[in-house]
C-alpha cells in the first residue's frame, strides 16, 4: 500500500508517528511523508537539521518531503503563525513536492492544532485518495480548555473548520472511546469514526537500564516522576503545590524530565517556593533516554487539568508509563484516572486535587515495596492486554485498507 502521512511533527522530533512509519515500511508498505521543519519542543529549528537538512530526507525508508514553516518561537502569536505557516506551506508546497506520486490512503497524525488536516484535505482531492484522521487533541474544545482563545466567535469558527475537515475524510479515529461523542457533533456520519488509543511503546519496557547519571542516587528516598511535556495542560502549579505540602518531608523528592511552554515558569516557581532541595529539573532527554530515568523512579506521576475535555483524554504517557512496570499517581480525571484504576496500576485523585495528590505519595510510599511491585506487574500486563502495539499496529493496517478500499468503491462508482 502506498501511504502519504501528513503530519506537522516527525523526526528527528519526537512523536509517535515515527513509530508508525517505522513499523508500515517493516510491512512492506510504501510510506512517504509531508511534514514540517523540526524545531519542537524547544522552537527553534534543530541544529543538526539546519547544518544538514540532507541528512533528514529518508527515515527507515519512507521518503520524507519538508514544506517551510516559522518555527514555533516562543509566545501565543508566534505559535500561531507556526500552526497557519505548516496549513499554507502543505497546501502550496505539498502538492508541488508530491507531483505526479499517487497514493491508496493518505493518514493525518494530529497531536494537535487540527489545522494538519487542511492540506491533507487538498491533497486526498487532488490524489483522489482516501483520508484517514487520528485525533489525539479534541478541537475547538482543547483551545477553550487551556485558555488560549476565549472568544466564542472564534470557536465556532473552528468548530466549522473541524466539521469541514471531518466530513472530508474516510475515517476519523479517536484515542479514546470518550472522543467519540465530541468527533461525532462534528461528523456526519458516525459510521466512520473508530476507537483507536496510543500504543506502549516498548522501549519502556527495558527493564535493564542502568539508572541515569544525570539524578543522583539517594538511598531511603521515595522519588515520584513527572515525564513529558511541561505545558499548560499539565497543571504544574498543581504539581508543585503538592510538593511544598510534602516540602518538609526528606523523604520525598519529585523529579521533573522534560521541557514545554511552562519550563521556565516551573525552574522560577521552584525557586520562590524553596523547593530545589525536594524537585529536580533535569531537562529534555530522548526518547530512548526514558528508561534510564524510569529506573530511578518507585512511582511515576501523571497529570492533567480539570477540564471536561482533559477528562476525556487517555495522555500518551499513561500507556507508557503502564509498560514502564513502575506503580502510577494520576492527577486527573476520567478516562485516563479510570485507566490507572482498572489497571490496579497505582493511586488517583482528582485533577487540581493538589492535597489528594500529596496524600496518594504519601500512601504509596507507605506501601510494602512488593505491593508497590505488585502494582508496576498489574500496569505492565494490563498495557500488553489492551495497548499492545503488535495487536494495535494489526489494527491500523486494517482500517487503512478499509479506507483504501471505500476510497476505491467511491473512485469506481464515479465513472
Amino acid at each position: 500500500m502506498r501511504i502519504l502521512v501528513v503530519s506537522q511533527y516527525f523526526w528527528p522530533e519526537n512523536f509517535r508517528i515515527n513509530d508508525l512509519v517505522r513499523d508500515w515500511g517493516h510491512r512492506g508498505h510504501e510510506v512517504t511523508v509531508l511534514t514540517g521543519v523540526p524545531n519542537y519542543p524547544e522552537g527553534s529549528v534543530f541544529d543538526r537539521y539546519r547544518i544538514r537538512p540532507d541528512d533528514f530526507m529518508q527515515y527507515e525508508g519512507a521518503q520524507v518531503l519538508r514544506v517551510p514553516m516559522l518555527p514555533r518561537g516562543s509566545g501565543s502569536v508566534r505559535l500561531v503563525l507556526n500552526y497557519l505557516s505548516f496549513v499554507l506551506g502543505g497546501l502550496l508546497w505539498g502538492p508541488v513536492l508530491l507531483w505526479g506520486q499517487r497514493f491508496d490512503v493518505i493518514f493525518v497524525f494530529e497531536p494537535s492544532p487540527v489545522t494538519v488536516g487542511l492540506p491533507a484535505v487538498l491533497l486526498g482531492k487532488l490524489k483522489k485518495a482516501p483520508v484517514v484522521f487520528w485525533v489525539l487533541d479534541l478541537w475547538p474544545e482543547t483551545l477553550a480548555a487551556i485558555g488560549v482563545v476565549r472568544s466564542p466567535a472564534i470557536l465556532r469558527w473552528v468548530g466549522h473548520m473541524v466539521r469541514f475537515i471531518y466530513n472530508r475524510c474516510a475515517l476519523v479515529l479517536g484515542q479514546s472511546r470518550a472522543f467519540m461523542g465530541s468527533i461525532a457533533k462534528y461528523c456526519n456520519e458516525p459510521t466512520k469514526i473508530r476507537y483507536f488509543p496510543n500504543w506502549s511503546e516498548e522501549v519502556f519496557a527495558d527493564r535493564q537500564a542502568e539508572p541515569a547519571p544525570e539524578i543522583p542516587v539517594q538511598d531511603n528516598v521515595f522519588t515520584v516522576l513527572f515525564a513529558g511535556n511541561i505545558g499548560e495542560a499539565q497543571d504544574m502549579p498543581a504539581v508543585l503545590e503538592a510538593a511544598q505540602l510534602l516540602r518538609d518531608n526528606p523523604g520525598i523528592r519529585w523529579v521533573i524530565v522534560g521541557d514545554g511552554r511552562q519550563s521556565e515558569w516551573v525552574r522560577n516557581e521552584v525557586l520562590r517556593r524553596g523547593l530545589q532541595e525536594r524537585v529536580i529539573l533535569s531537562g529534555r532527554f530522548p526518547l530512548e533516554r526514558m528508561p534510564s530515568f524510569y529506573a530511578h523512579a518507585d512511582a511515576l506521576l501523571v497529570s492533567l487539568k480539570r477540564d471536561p475535555v482533559f477528562s476525556m483524554t487517555i495522555p500518551g504517557k499513561v500507556q507508557s508509563y503502564l509498560m514502564a512496570g513502575v506503580p502510577i499517581l494520576g492527577m486527573l480525571d476520567g478516562e485516563g484516572a479510570s485507566v490507572i484504576r482498572d489497571a490496579q496500576a497505582g493511586f488517583t485523585c482528582g485533577a487540581g486535587d493538589s492535597a489528594g495528590l500529596a496524600h496518594a505519595v504519601t500512601a504509596l510510599a507507605a506501601l510494602p515495596p512488593e505491593t508497590r511491585a505488585q502494582m508496576g506487574r498489574n500496569g505492565r500486563s494490563y498495557a500488553e492486554s489492551e495497548f499492545g502495539r503488535s495487536a494495535l499496529m494489526a489494527r491500523l493496517d486494517t482500517l487503512l485498507h478499509e479506507a483504501a478500499a471505500l476510497g476505491a468503491k467511491r473512485l469506481s462508482g464515479s465513472t
